[in-house]
């Protein structure tokens, strides 16, 4: 057996060295787009638009972080982008958990007709929903409000296919224990089905924010006040028509990536624990 052993370590030892060097240039290859981005934030407009293109700045420009500050209420923005991701988030958890358990657990009539209708909603271009949406924003008065970039992105046909998954794992004699124990369906739902799902929302919320915090397409449509906008399009308003100060758009960039970048750090065990228990079947 050991030598068995030794003989296997033996046959993966030579792979090692290039195991390393694929994932080393794997990661240079990932961390390359920011490191530019970091350079480009602090060179001056010359040499970010220099050719041959400067990797390093001569004198770092400190100001343009300022400038990003001065040339948008970026304050403003970034809490709007917080508060937008938060609301959509919290949402599409809890409405998306009702309808999967819904559609995984309860037996009504039309219940598999009805999830197909509501399935088919994911099979529909992102773009073909804009004008509806805008045009019930517009009529309950909601443009260049708040409440307008994160009302329509609470619900979400795709959470609900993933949460009803989730639901569907879970084995069926722990709810009817709970039948037996005289608990009625709102209290299987909040006290053992919830709890028993939460890689499965740990998973959604991940999906959501990412969505949420990149989202440009929807805010650009639905509002026009800059102090109602989120980061992203305020980036992208610092876009010209003939020309563009890329170092203080990437200092904003690399600004409105900071927090996305400090939460990760923070609940990184937390997070990827919860997307690799997602993948795990009952």
């Amino acid at each position: 057996m050991q030598l068995t052993a030794r003989r296997g370590r033996r046959r993966f030892r030579p792979r090692h060295p290039i195991a390393h060097l694929v994932l080393c240039l794997g990661a240079i290859f990932m961390v390359g787009p920011f490191l530019w981005q970091l350079s480009t934030s602090l060179q001056t407009f010359g040499e970010s638009v220099s050719v041959p293109p400067t990797f390093l700045p001569h004198s770092p420009q400190w100001s343009n972080v300022t400038t990003v500050f001065s040339a948008l209420p970026f304050g403003r923005e970034l809490m709007n982008t917080t508060v937008m991701t938060i609301a959509r988030t919290v949402g599409q958890v809890l409405f998306s958990s009702l309808a999967g358990f819904a559609f995984a657990r309860m037996r009504f009539r039309g219940n598999a007709v009805l999830f197909a209708i509501f399935l088919s909603v994911t099979m529909v271009p992102y773009q073909v929903f804009l004008l509806p949406q805008y045009q019930i924003m517009q009529g309950l008065g909601l443009l260049n409000t708040l409440t307008a970039l994160f009302l329509p992105g609470m619900f979400s046909a795709f959470g609900t296919f993933l949460m009803r998954q989730f639901f569907r794992q879970i084995p069926m004699e722990i709810e009817e224990a709970a039948r037996i124990d005289g608990a009625n369906i709102l209290q299987i739902f909040w006290r053992i089905m919830l709890p028993m799902s939460a890689p499965g929302m740990i998973a959604l919320g991940v999906l959501v924010i990412i969505w949420s915090w990149n989202d440009l397409l929807w805010p650009l449509v639905v509002n026009s006040d800059p102090r109602q906008m989120p980061v992203s399009a305020g980036l992208a308003s610092l876009q010209g028509q003939y020309t563009t100060n890329f170092p203080v758009l990437m200092a904003g960039s690399l600004l409105a990536s900071l927090p996305v970048i400090i939460v990760f750090i923070v609940f990184q065990r937390h997070l990827m624990s919860g997307i690799a228990f997602s993948g795990v079947k009952g």
